[in-house]
């Protein structure tokens, strides 16, 4: 068996890894990479491999960086299933379709505003190649909901384990039967942080697994407790409503969105902050939210106690409002607090955010507030390591806005969470760490070898193939 390291490796975006077992050629996820435009573009525009040599797809869950290539995969010939659970599958779609529409919202702005030499990047696909992508998803449950492994070959199968990431998240286990005996691969995807709102946290596997693939994000640090949380958003309101701010949050569109909101309504219904308007702007966010109703199963036991049990939404409460258009949004954007604004993307690399960014980056009473990892070249990466100026809708606006990063809400695991999902694997011999960049990978390694001498680990690069 082989694995080839196509994407994500030694940085955070683009997953892409497949796996060939006898003339079988399995590709884990297909996602976008993100970062500067005209790298990330290179790097999306052409697929490293021939789709349609794939001969199976698995999509471990449906952030961008994941799914988001899916389509061009499609559109370069794949022809067969993409595994997924069914809440991935579903928000894959829309996930898709969002990233289609940004990509030909992008291409006319700039095609409005560029210089007369200045090349303009054509989307990468519409929004019929996604829908085309979507009609190839096979939904399949996690194990815990049906015990049997699912065939991909006479030879390979496989299995889901709840990530606890976001919703519908899977580690997937992989089996294929080899001349010299059965070959066990595990691949956490992005494997969820413990204790946060919603979801479960990470299943441990029943099988002994030889080879790992895991995500380490935060590979060299340790979050802050959950519940600290709480206490930063009530100081930042606070301070809000008192100097009449306004709070801009970048978040994810899935995930981070509807965690903040959960703890924001549970925050009002204790009277822990006062009414300040909150303002969700993002269809893409509003829909998703919609397909969590349809899997309460997959919420924790705390979720049920706070609302399901009292037949409430952990979603809506009475001082959120979503927006729906783009006028509202540059309306607001132009307003002045005190007022909160969750929008996505949660790195500010596209998206409704950039309408509030692009009043708000030079705004000394303004907060911004990142809650989520910030990968390398990104706008929120700039924010976050304080440069200005920086550069929204193709402009250059001086930072004056504060910056803070909550990071208490992080949906990726850190370093105590990865070295103990590690622990839990049986007869684990080798271990590849992806999802990461070089820094981090190198202090989780370090950790790894002086808590498990004789485990065989490797950072591997982008493209680099490995005989297991």
């Amino acid at each position: 068996m082989q694995i080839t390291f196509f994407g994500a490796a030694q940085n955070i975006t683009g997953s892409k890894h497949l796996i060939e077992s006898e003339g079988f050629r399995l590709l884990l996820d297909c996602g976008l990479h993100q970062g500067k435009r005209h790298e990330a573009d290179a790097l999306n525009r052409i697929l490293p491999f021939s789709a349609s040599d794939i001969s199976a797809t698995i999509l471990s869950h449906a952030h961008a960086d994941h799914c988001g290539m899916l389509p061009v995969l499609v559109k370069n010939g794949y022809r067969h299933k993409i595994f997924a659970t069914p809440a991935t599958a579903a928000i894959a779609r829309l996930i898709m379709l969002d990233s289609a529409k940004i990509q030909q919202q992008d291409y006319l702005r700039m095609q409005k505003h560029a210089a007369a030499d200045e090349k303009i990047l054509q989307p990468l696909y519409s929004a019929e190649d996604a829908e085309e992508a979507a009609t190839h998803f096979a939904p399949l449950p996690y194990a815990h909901a049906a015990q049997n492994w699912q065939p991909l070959n006479p030879r390979c199968r496989f299995k889901f384990y709840d990530a606890g990431h976001i919703l519908g998240s899977a580690v997937t286990v992989v089996q294929c039967d080899q001349p010299g005996g059965t070959t066990t691969v595990a691949y956490t995807g992005d494997l969820g942080n413990t204790n946060v709102p919603l979801l479960h946290e990470p299943e441990i596997i029943a099988e002994p697994v030889e080879t790992l693939i895991i995500e380490c994000t935060y590979g060299n640090k340790n979050h802050r407790p959950i519940a600290e949380i709480a206490d930063r958003l009530k100081e930042i309101i606070r301070d809000a409503v008192h100097n009449k701010r306004k709070i801009i949050i970048p978040a994810f569109a899935l995930g981070r969105t509807q965690e903040l909101i959960y703890i924001l309504h549970k925050l009002y219904d204790q009277g822990e902050i006062p009414a300040l308007p909150i303002y969700l702007d993002s269809p893409l966010a509003s829909d998703i939210t919609a397909v969590f109703a349809s899997h309460r199963d997959d919420f924790d036991q705390e979720t049920w106690a706070d609302f399901i049990s009292r037949n409430e939404s952990p979603f809506s409460f009475r001082n959120l409002r979503s927006l729906q258009t783009v006028e509202e949004s540059r309306a607001l954007a132009a307003a002045h607090g005190p007022y909160m604004v969750i929008a996505s993307s949660g790195m500010a690399e596209g998206g409704r955010i950039l309408n509030h960014l692009e009043y708000g980056v030079s705004d000394p009473n303004a907060i911004i507030m990142l809650t989520g990892y910030q990968a390398e070249h990104t706008l929120g990466r700039k924010l976050q390591d304080g440069i200005t100026p920086v550069r929204v809708y193709n402009r250059m606006y001086d930072v004056h806005a504060r910056v803070v990063t909550v990071d208490e809400l992080s949906a990726h695991a850190d370093q105590r969470g990865l070295l103990a999902y590690v622990s839990q694997m049986k007869d684990l011999q080798r271990v590849f760490l992806v999802h990461t960049e070089l820094p981090q990978a190198t202090a989780f390694k370090a950790v790894l070898q002086q808590h498990f001498p004789a485990l065989n680990i490797t950072i591997p690069a982008a493209g680099q193939n490995f005989e297991i």
